[in-house]
């Protein structure tokens, strides 16, 4: 009788091992695809806000053009007779989870945007032709979100 309580113990024990293996993978698998969900809002939102710095600049009533100074001026551009939205909300970073962006600044000026969280993308091919800089990264700061395909002076 006693050996037979062995067995069962002992099997007891290899499944509970087999069954924290699983839920370990399970658990890996579910944060990949929460990283591959994340990297596609960084997609989005950091398209969204090069578009709408792009629009702001070409917006700019006279021969001078200007870039925004902030990115609450791509939500409210009052610059000409009739108020623009360029852009509907301001996208918090989903790589840092904060509503702070990195600027990439061409004087006073913002021309781009970039993440301020860490981490090596889990998408490393396949970007958009504006987006080739993307491809290798090892960081998600170094996605880099232009206004313009490439802008002289522009700095961190």
């Amino acid at each position: 009788m006693a050996f037979e309580r062995g067995f069962t113990y002992l099997g007891l024990l290899f499944a509970i091992a087999f069954l924290g293996l699983m839920f370990a993978g399970t658990g890996e698998v579910w944060q990949r695809v929460a990283q591959r969900e994340r990297e596609e809002q960084l997609l989005f939102a950091g398209r969204a806000y090069a578009r709408a710095i792009a629009a702001y600049h070409a917006a700019t009533p006279g021969d001078v053009k200007q870039w925004p100074r902030n990115l609450e001026d791509l939500i409210l551009d009052r610059r000409n007779f009739a108020t623009r939205h360029h852009l509907r909300q301001l996208y918090p970073d989903p790589m840092s989870g904060k509503q702070e962006w990195g600027l990439i600044k061409a004087g006073e000026g913002i021309v781009g945007v970039y993440s301020t969280g860490r981490g090596k993308p889990l998408k490393r091919a396949n970007f958009l032709e504006s987006e080739s800089s993307f491809v290798g990264a090892n960081d998600y700061r170094d996605w880099r979100f232009h206004a313009m395909p490439r802008v002289e002076g522009a700095l961190r």
